[in-house]
């Protein structure tokens, strides 16, 4: 299966959320990608779209080796085996871990105008992505919502990943949803027709379209 495009894979991922959410459900989607996805899973559910922001934590010297993720609170999930082959602890990534923090923030004012959220307590949370590699960002996303909003249901709804994150992701979520699992997995990009850069621009021009919780 290859998708179209982002917003293809958001059709496909609503026919399967169809009745996924008995209480008033909210869709938080992690940009910049996992926006146009989310967006179109809204338009189809008729669910309101806000954002969840996970970064990752690279490596030093070496910032696309992903280490680990941190979301607003500063909450972090590391890879420590991966911090034991490079000779890292935590401490020793400190000032990077900071650098994203900050960058979260920026792209909450950037893309919501607010820092601050609407009260989503006890409501079905669907989290979309456009696709998931190691995880690391999506659990980071997944622990801070159920802690910030203990949620009724929280789901985990991605077109794409790879076999062995799967045992990682289903741990922290109530149901997952994922509409190809591969061994043979090398980039999320490579299940896309048009895979293209989605502009901040984009991210919030739907937002303001669906941002109606």
């Amino acid at each position: 299966m290859v998708f179209a495009d982002r917003a293809d894979a958001g059709r496909q991922l609503a026919g399967k959320l169809t009745g996924a959410c008995k209480q008033k459900g909210i869709i938080l989607a992690i940009p910049r990608g996992g926006v146009v996805v989310g967006a179109e899973i809204s338009r189809q559910l008729d669910l309101p779209l806000d954002l969840v922001i996970p970064r990752k934590i690279g490596a030093p010297h070496n910032p696309e080796v992903a280490i680990g993720a941190l979301t607003q609170d500063g909450t972090t999930v590391f890879n420590h085996q991966l911090l034991a082959v490079l000779g890292l602890k935590e401490k020793d990534v400190a000032g990077l871990v900071e650098e994203q923090r900050k960058e979260i923030e920026r792209r909450l004012v950037l893309y919501r105008g607010d820092k601050e959220y609407p009260d989503y307590s006890g409501r079905c949370i669907i989290v979309v992505d456009d696709g998931i590699a190691t995880g690391y960002t999506v659990i980071a996303a997944l622990r801070w919502i159920r802690q910030k909003f203990r949620p009724e249901k929280l789901i985990l709804a991605v077109p794409v990943a790879p076999v062995d994150s799967l045992d990682r992701l289903e741990k922290e979520v109530d149901q997952l949803v994922v509409l190809m699992a591969l061994e043979d997995f090398y980039a999320v990009g490579q299940f896309y027709q048009d895979f293209r850069q989605v502009t901040d621009r984009e991210v919030i021009q739907l937002l303001k379209e669906k941002y109606n919780c």
